[in-house]
């Protein structure tokens, strides 16, 4: 993915999670106004409930005898005299009915005194309540009245609004979880395209020398001296073969390198299965004279593919099975197709491979610890090109274990898209 494309995704991610939390902070105060408004309604509905049982039912009143004063206090006008433990009474019970379960403080005007009369201090829990010093001014113009603060208002209408500031809390935390994700990408991006600058530089000054050694120790092959000499011979060989096998292993490399950046540049065309695959068979066994492929596909069977890509995964397979095979190797390649689609098979008598490294043979840089790995030159790139080329085709590819030895590589082709 280009940075300009991360840039603008990651952008647009961003406003969109500030958009939701900015969206939810604005809810969430409008929740809690209105569960202030219900808080207010019900308590002035209760008072009035109160003030009527006070004055003995009478109704009578020219104006609303419950005033808000402030947020949490009120004050109620009473026609006639009262008696405290009356008022805590109907108290008690207007509020259990209307369900106001927080707590509250009392007081009353003894006209006598011209002093409120703290009255008590009621709360929902079994617990003493602290010494709190509650303030109720007096009142002008009122004989008969009491009033009533409630001093965690606040906190009983934020825990009735619990749910409402969770979900806050979990966009604030999956905010930050985006941002260190973003900051994480970023790093990871950086330190990818880090990687492959210097791998593209290590191979590309790797090349110049190996293709130097390559044209000098052809050259010093033919010449009549080395021709002669068996020994010499042997050893100009060796110096071309070792190479070839590291220019291959080059090659892979900054093959993986550019897929990451830019990935595969696929140029599908119809392959005839067994004329292709054949050759390739027969470049191979004349490198191997020990090796035996039997080859077991109809003459018409033909896949969509990649010419190139195709031939390096048949190439990759089949060293495989040749390189980690401890007898004389024997391949199998064979097809069969059902309802789903078509099953290329190559079945070998190698060493096997041990189930719990099965599932991690396609990554990138893994090889299988054995006495045998450790022969066999190579950098675990192999098969993680071959996942790559087929996850860029929409095959499939599975490996397992066949029940006397070796195992057995399927190509799966779909016919639901069309690749044979």
């Amino acid at each position: 993915m280009k940075i300009k494309k991360l840039n603008i995704i990651i952008t647009l991610g961003f406003v969109a999670i500030i958009g939701i939390l900015i969206a939810q902070l604005m809810w969430t105060r409008q929740a809690y106004n209105l569960e202030d408004k219900k808080f207010n309604q019900k308590v002035n509905i209760a008072l009035m409930e109160v003030a009527e049982k006070l004055s003995g039912g009478k109704t009578s009143y020219t104006e609303n005898p419950v005033q808000n004063i402030a947020n949490d206090y009120y004050v109620v006008n009473i026609n006639n005299e009262f008696h405290p433990v009356v008022l805590e009474y109907y108290l008690k019970t207007e509020f259990t009915r209307f369900q106001i379960n927080t707590d509250y403080v009392y007081a009353l005007y003894n006209c006598h005194s011209d002093k409120m009369v703290y009255g008590k201090y009621m709360t929902s829990h079994q617990e003493n309540p602290s010494n709190k010093m509650i303030n109720f001014p007096k009142h002008k113009n009122l004989i008969y009245y009491f009033s009533i603060r409630f001093p965690d208002k606040t906190t009983y209408l934020i825990s009735s609004l619990r749910f409402w500031y969770l979900l806050t809390f979990a966009l604030i935390i999956i905010l930050l979880v985006y941002v260190y994700s973003i900051y994480t990408i970023i790093q990871q991006k950086k330190f990818s395209e880090l990687q492959r600058d210097f791998i593209n530089n290590m191979t590309h000054e790797f090349k110049t020398p190996l293709s130097s050694i390559l044209l000098a120790s052809e050259a010093l092959n033919k010449q009549d001296l080395v021709q002669d000499n068996s020994k010499l011979q042997t050893y100009t060989s060796i110096i071309i073969n070792q190479s070839h096998k590291l220019n291959n292993h080059i090659e892979k490399i900054l093959n993986i390198a550019k897929n990451d950046a830019a990935g595969l540049s696929l140029k599908p065309q119809k392959i005839l299965l067994l004329p292709f695959i054949q050759e390739i068979a027969d470049t191979i066994q004349h490198k191997n004279k020990d090796l035996s492929i039997e080859i077991d596909i109809e003459n018409s069977t033909s896949v969509m593919a990649d010419e190139f890509h195709f031939t390096n995964i048949i190439y990759n397979l089949l060293d495989n099975s040749i390189k980690y095979c401890e007898t004389k190797p024997v391949i199998i390649i064979s097809t069969h197709k059902d309802s789903k689609g078509l099953y290329l098979k190559f079945k070998d008598n190698g060493m096997g491979i041990p189930v719990k490294n099965i599932p991690h043979i396609f990554e990138k840089f893994y090889r299988v610890h054995t006495k045998r790995s450790e022969e066999v030159n190579g950098f675990g790139l192999g098969l993680f090109y071959v996942k790559k080329v087929v996850q860029q085709h929409h095959w499939k590819i599975s490996v397992e274990n066949n029940v006397d030895k070796g195992i057995t590589t399927t190509l799966f082709f779909p016919f639901s898209n069309n690749h044979v």
